[in-house]
C-alpha cells in the first residue's frame, strides 16, 4: 500500500477532478476503483493529488512542447528508471519508448548499452550523459559532453537534462512512496536461520514483512 493516503474522487479538487475524468474516465473513483489503460494501479496520481500544484509543476513543460527527438528523450528516460533502480519508470517507458518508434532491440538493451552494438553514437552518447547525471551525481566527463554537443544544441542538452532529473525524481518518489510498481518490501533484510535445517527461502515476502514490524 502507498505511505501516503491516496484522494478520492469526493476529497479531489476541481483541477483534480478533471484530471481524474481524463485519466481514469468521467465519474470514476480511482481510489475506490483502481486501475490505468496500462495495468498500473493508477496510485501515482491519487497520491500527488494531495498537493495539486505540484502535480501540476511536474506537468508545467511538457515533453510533448520539446523539440527534443522523442526517442532520444525515451530512450533516456528509460535509462534513468533502470539506474535508478525504479519498476514504475522502467516498466512504463518500455511502452513509452516503443510508441514513440524506438525499436524493440534498442529498449530490451538499454539496461546494458555499455555492451550493447544496436546504438547510434548520438545514442551512447546520451545514455551516457544519464549515466553521469544518475550513477555518478552529475559528475559528467568532458569527452561525453563534446560527444553530444556534436549533434545537439544547447537548448536540447538542457531539455534532455531536465527530463533526466524530472524522472530522476519520480522514480526516487515513487520508490520511497512505495507507489504503482515501486510499491514492493525492502529486500535487504537479515534472513533467518530455518529452524528444521535446510536451505532458507530467502525470496519469502514475509522476511521483509516482519523487519517493518
Amino acid at each position: 500500500m502507498p505511505r501516503v493516503a491516496p484522494v478520492s474522487r469526493a476529497q479531489a479538487s476541481e483541477d483534480m477532478l478533471a484530471h481524474y475524468d481524463n485519466m481514469f474516465g468521467a465519474d470514476r473513483d480511482p481510489v475506490d476503483s483502481p486501475g490505468t489503460s496500462t495495468g498500473t494501479p493508477g496510485n501515482w496520481w491519487t497520491v500527488w493529488a494531495n498537493v495539486p500544484g505540484i502535480l501540476k509543476a511536474f506537468s508545467a513543460y511538457p515533453a510533448s512542447q520539446a523539440p527534443l527527438d522523442a526517442t532520444l528523450r525515451e530512450l533516456a528516460v528509460l535509462r534513468t528508471g533502470y539506474a535508478k533502480g525504479s519498476q514504475f519508470v522502467f516498466s512504463q517507458h518500455c511502452k513509452s519508448a516503443r510508441n514513440v518508434g524506438v525499436a524493440p532491440e534498442k529498449v530490451e538493451a538499454v539496461p546494458y548499452w555499455t555492451i550493447a552494438d544496436v546504438f547510434t553514437p548520438l545514442e551512447r552518447a546520451i545514455l551516457a550523459y544519464v549515466d553521469g547525471l544518475i550513477l555518478e551525481a552529475g559528475r559528467v566527463h568532458d569527452q561525453v559532453f563534446a560527444a553530444l554537443r556534436r549533434e545537439l544544441p544547447d537548448d536540447q542538452i538542457l531539455m534532455l537534462t531536465y527530463f533526466v532529473n524530472m524522472y530522476s525524481l519520480h522514480a526516487t518518489a515513487t520508490k520511497a512512496l512505495r507507489l504503482e510498481y515501486d510499491d514492493v518490501p525492502e529486500r535487504v533484510v537479515e534472513i533467518p536461520v530455518p529452524s528444521e535445517g535446510g536451505v532458507q527461502d530467502w525470496r519469502d515476502p514475509s522476511w521483509a514483512e516482519r523487519a517493518a514490524v
